[in-house]
């Protein structure tokens, strides 16, 4: 199994078996928070200024479909929208103290069932699992790109 395309095959088979884990982490959760509300929550939550255009760009998302989904945040105490003190007709996104729980609370319970899985293999192979994704990483990483801080975070 030398040919990229081949190594790319079994490492989206191992992708979808890592997502599927973190699905698991993220529905076992109370209260369950819906994907698209997770992401809303994980972007604000990796950048402290983020108002209603930027998260709406992140999203790739029109900003009132954005809006919406602040809305429900909102309902559910998990987001706050304050004026912005540096330009009052911005509103900046906040996270409330029950959002950082369940973020923290989420990042806990990924870690947990990660860790369950990695301990079933043999120590070897996670430390060349490890050594793998490190260098995957610095080889994914694009400069300046500035979203993976927010995919990192949820």
């Amino acid at each position: 199994m030398n040919r990229a395309t081949e190594i790319a095959a079994a490492v989206e088979s191992s992708v979808e078996a890592l997502v599927d884990v973190l699905e698991r982490a993220r529905v076992a959760q109370q209260p369950t928070v819906p994907p698209a509300q997770l992401r809303v929550l994980t972007i604000v939550a990796g950048n402290r200024h983020t108002n209603m255009s930027r998260l709406a760009e992140a999203l790739d998302v029109v900003p009132s479909s954005a809006s919406r989904l602040c809305d429900r945040l909102e309902a559910t105490g998990l987001l706050r929208r304050v004026a912005d003190p540096r330009d009052r007709r911005e509103v900046r996104l906040l996270l409330t103290s029950a959002s950082r729980r369940l973020l923290a609370d989420l990042r806990e319970r990924r870690q947990a069932a990660l860790a369950e899985v990695l301990e079933r293999m043999p120590a070897a192979a996670r430390q060349d699992l490890l050594q793998a994704l490190q260098a995957f990483e610095s080889a994914a990483t694009v400069p300046g790109d500035t979203g993976r801080q927010d995919r990192r975070s949820a």
